[in-house]
């Protein structure tokens, strides 16, 4: 390794130590401001809670790896060429891609550990914060109920309120889990949960209950209430550090993405064989999302009168077996935007320097202040792009690779074009 090559590394190592300090520490700091109030009056042990930061730890680090990259690049090019250092390189006959080779050597080596922590470290600390949150929830659960989100603590169902105000919500859903026989849907325009010793009291007002046979799509029943209580234990009301459960897709390393997504597979056939055995006398009807959709609308529109009830019973049970379809496809898009996001952030590191370093050759005068509000700008259109990705893929406008690598594809053509100019000065 030449004299400048390790130069070149010390001084980009130094400012990607700082900026990852500091960066770490703003992000850690925000959290643990929108998580303070979930410890409170919860009797925690200190112990509890450091374990709980430090697990949240890991997801905060893969954050602020890559933009600690793309601000130290910045920084340490920035300072050299204010300080005419990049000038007398060049002049002793150093190219352009001799400057920057050293620190895309180090963002690829960043990206590399980067990968593999998001692949086996970051999914194992992921799932273990998210067990020891349930742990603690569960102790005052009425605490942590939010609007818009589903609320999965309560054994046997699962709850989602549009508003909540102190222990009461309004225009509330609860649906029934677990239950083979049959699926019930509660909805009621206001309600309240309060938890005590072990035993959770739902109050829920003005509503409707529903109640659909999964093995006998004929019985049905629909009960309106002014006033319906549900009171049910919680035996882990107390702290109870459980080692075992489902993973979410953060949670898992690609193997069992991979893993999972071949099972989502396997049950989207099942649920075509299904419908097939219902012996339904379609010709169009050739095994896939189109064909279902169309079967659907021409049951709809030609059911006769005196067989109301069995097509009924069909189409029923054609839209039961097209919404699991959906949600199968659903979860293979969530995974696979998993497993395209550990790669593309890995490979972001690398693009990251490609488009810090020369920006930073380009800045002449103005320092830190300059370097840091590049960095911000870059990554948040970087950040905003990946979220974007994330979501169109989600809800299946976009493949979850083209998804993911959008941003990358963003940062490369930007790094391509501050190259040419950065060579052109």
């Amino acid at each position: 390794m030449t004299t400048i090559n390790k130069y070149l590394l010390r001084e980009s190592l130094i400012p990607f130590l700082l900026s990852l300090l500091t960066i770490t520490l703003v992000l850690f700091l925000q959290f643990l401001i929108r998580s303070f109030d979930r410890f409170l009056g919860k009797g925690l042990d200190l112990t509890i809670i450091v374990e709980y930061l430090f697990l949240n730890l890991s997801w905060i680090i893969a954050l602020s790896i890559p933009m600690s990259l793309l601000l130290s690049s910045v920084m340490t090019y920035g300072r050299m060429s204010e300080q005419n250092e990049i000038t007398a390189l060049k002049s002793a006959g150093v190219n352009f891609w001799s400057l920057i080779r050293p620190s895309l050597y180090f963002g690829a080596l960043v990206g590399f550990l980067l990968c593999l922590f998001n692949n086996f470290l970051l999914p194992e600390m992921n799932f273990k914060a998210r067990l020891l949150a349930k742990d603690i929830y569960q102790k005052k659960p009425e605490l942590i109920i939010e609007p818009g989100y589903f609320f999965d603590m309560i054994p046997g169902y699962t709850m989602i309120a549009s508003n909540i105000e102190d222990n009461s919500f309004s225009e509330v859903k609860i649906f029934s889990k677990n239950n083979n026989e049959y699926q019930t849907t509660i909805y009621a325009n206001n309600g309240n949960l309060i938890s005590k010793d072990n035993l959770i009291t739902i109050n829920l007002f003005n509503g409707e209950m529903h109640e659909i046979g999964l093995k006998d799509y004929n019985h049905y029943r629909r009960i309106k209430f002014q006033k319906h209580q549900m009171v049910m234990t919680l035996e882990n009301l107390m702290l109870d550090r459980n080692n075992s459960g489902t993973r979410s897709d953060r949670e898992m390393t690609v193997p069992m993405m991979n893993t999972q997504i071949e099972n989502y597979h396997f049950l989207i056939n099942q649920s075509f064989e299904r419908i097939n055995q219902l012996q339904i006398d379609s010709e169009n009807f050739i095994g896939d999302k189109n064909s279902l959709n169309s079967l659907i609308e021409n049951l709809e529109s030609n059911s006769n009168t005196n067989e109301l009830i069995n097509e009924n019973s069909i189409i029923l049970q054609l839209k039961n077996e097209k919404s699991l379809i959906n949600n199968y496809e659903k979860n293979i898009n969530q995974f696979g935007v998993e497993i395209h996001k550990k790669f593309s952030l890995a490979v972001a590191c690398l693009l990251f320097v490609l488009v810090g370093s020369p920006l930073g050759i380009m800045i002449k005068k103005g320092g830190i202040s300059i370097a840091a509000g590049l960095s911000i700008a870059f990554f948040l259109v970087y950040y905003i792009l990946l979220i974007w990705g994330e979501q169109m893929a989600d809800r299946s406008l976009m493949s979850p690779a083209l998804g993911m690598w959008i941003p990358n594809i963003f940062l490369a053509i930007s790094g391509w074009i501050i190259i040419k100019k950065s060579e052109s000065n």
